[in-house]
């Protein structure tokens, strides 16, 4: 689907555009920009720029263009002339931005298998929607899990140090990507439920922006440097993985999505081989931040601190609108429970 921006320029042009004294305005002027400008594709990628401007060589005016946070496209126009005169800032017109329904359960504890139940009966309900083209909000949820181990689709019990029947957490083969992993409290899970037709129709760049994301967050916030490492999923300080990724996508619907270790106690780590890889190591963001003398902070100001970072890196990623629904321990009527069970191995 295209972006609000392209698609604002969808509009009916004439073949040779009219000489004026006047400059274009309005929906043509976006589209005579979207067609003769060199630079479409910082139009079609807003989330980099805030202004934006064009000064094609056939033209005697210069088009500035502001993307404003709320959808309002202002446009000021100037003569080419040797030093520059405003000649007027028209408001051309608004585009609808995606929302994204958020629910805010980050400071909860909540079952593995609920979550998971709840992330299907989503995509199934968004497909639904999808198939009558009603389908106009993503949703973001964010969590945290008690200790759990999950496989993904391809995963070999080979990386589980345990007998499965003896298991000292529960475990679940899940339809995601990549291989075991644990879930526990002070581990930031992020279940974002995105129709990439809105967004990318790419599986790969929806990775790579999950990781930008997780990136972001640990750059500016903490001033920790991360990084991605090639051929591998995650995000790293060093060595250690400190956010572990792995996604399902059904008709373009994504699921399941990263878990950043904050507070997290590692030590159930030690059980698994982390993302099937004996020669690296697992770290969490409190452990990370021991060596800096300016940060001393206690576990639930450094969950909120970290999930409050994390909701800005993740809007602006993904340039989303996110609209908080803030869910209690006990209100999980928002969710429908009818898809199928999830199954314990």
């Amino acid at each position: 689907m295209p972006s609000p921006f392209r698609a604002l320029a969808e509009v009916a042009m004439p073949p040779i555009w009219p000489v004026s004294s006047k400059p274009p305005t309005g929906r043509h002027l976006i589209s005579r920009l979207w067609n003769d400008c060199s630079h479409r594709d910082a139009v079609d990628r807003p989330p980099f720029f805030r202004s934006y401007r064009c000064s094609p060589v056939a033209w005697d005016w210069t088009f500035e263009l502001d993307f404003k946070d709320n959808g309002i496209i202002s446009c000021s126009v100037m003569q080419n002339l040797p030093f520059e005169i405003p000649f007027f800032t028209e408001t051309l017109c608004s585009f609808n931005p995606i929302w994204c329904k958020y629910f805010d359960m980050h400071k909860q504890v909540v079952p593995y298998t609920e979550a998971w139940s709840w992330q299907k009966s989503i995509v199934a309900r968004r497909q639904t929607l999808a198939r009558k083209d009603e389908d106009n909000s993503d949703m973001l949820l964010v969590l945290q899990h008690p200790p759990v181990y999950t496989l993904g689709t391809g995963s070999s019990e080979e990386h589980l140090n345990f007998d499965i029947q003896d298991s000292p957490y529960d475990v679940y083969r899940t339809e995601r990507g990549g291989e075991v992993t644990y879930h526990g409290p002070g581990q930031l899970v992020m279940y974002p439920i995105l129709n990439l037709r809105h967004h990318k129709m790419d599986l790969h760049w929806y990775l790579r922006s999950l990781e930008e994301v997780v990136i972001r967050v640990l750059s500016s916030t903490f001033s920790i440097k991360a990084a991605r490492h090639e051929s591998l999923t995650g995000v790293w300080i060093g060595n250690q993985k400190i956010a572990a990724i792995g996604i399902r996508a059904s008709q373009w619907i994504t699921y399941h999505g990263l878990a950043l270790n904050v507070t997290t106690d590692l030590t159930p780590f030690q059980f698994i081989v982390p993302c099937g890889l004996r020669d690296r190591g697992v770290c969490s963001l409190k452990n990370a931040l021991q060596t800096s003398p300016n940060w001393n902070v206690g576990d639930m100001p450094l969950m909120d601190l970290t999930h409050e970072s994390l909701m800005k890196e993740f809007s602006e990623v993904f340039q989303l609108s996110l609209d908080i629904q803030c869910v209690s321990d006990s209100d999980y009527s928002l969710f429908s429970s009818d898809s199928e069970d999830c199954a314990s191995v």
